[in-house]
């Protein structure tokens, strides 16, 4: 037990104090050469344990590509888990929300159409690009999930995918007024 009762003592504690919130102890700061040759200029050096813990060897943090000093700290990756789609799982997600974009884009454009007063389809067609909008950036908000990133494009890709479908709709009752159209949809 060391001898607290000096008349030499400073007050100044050796190691500074760093609290730590995450429940597994305080560390010490490491200091430079410098600084801490001033700091400490004949107090004894405790022994180094015969076993060195993780948290106490510095070499064992930069084993495990921990840095002491706050810098930042190195991303995890798992073995075995994809970073990326494969192009034809992005494909096909793409194509199964396009299909039922497609159909979402028919029935609104057929109920515009058709409607007499055109404020209920037109509020319907905002209503849903806003939905596409914001469900697209909150998919693309999860993290280390590539097949849900995926999912967030071609959400937000949806509203493209209604107006290419509801485009020939378009065309046929359009040339079905006119009369001289290309194969009945495109207007010459």
């Amino acid at each position: 037990m060391p001898d607290f009762s000096d008349s030499e003592d400073t007050g100044e504690p050796s190691v500074p104090f760093v609290p730590n919130f995450d429940g597994t102890g305080s560390q010490p700061i490491p200091r430079s050469g410098a600084d801490a040759e001033k700091s400490a200029p004949s107090a004894p050096k405790p022994a180094e344990p015969q076993t060195p813990s993780p948290a106490a060897g510095q070499d064992s943090d930069k084993d495990l590509g921990t840095d002491t000093s706050g810098g930042p700290v190195q991303s995890v990756t798992v073995p075995g888990r994809y970073l990326y789609v494969k192009w034809w799982k992005l494909a096909l997600v793409i194509l199964g929300v396009w299909i039922a974009a497609a159909e979402v884009g028919l029935s609104l454009f057929y109920w515009w159409y058709h409607s007499i007063d055109k404020t209920s389809p037109v509020f319907m067609v905002l209503v849903y690009v806003v939905a596409c909008a914001v469900a697209g950036v909150m998919l693309a908000m999860v993290q280390g999930r590539p097949l849900i990133s995926a999912l967030s494009l071609a959400v937000m890709s949806g509203p493209f995918a209604s107006v290419a479908a509801a485009a020939p709709l378009y065309g046929h009752y359009y040339c079905a007024r006119i009369g001289h159209c290309l194969v009945g949809l495109i207007p010459y």
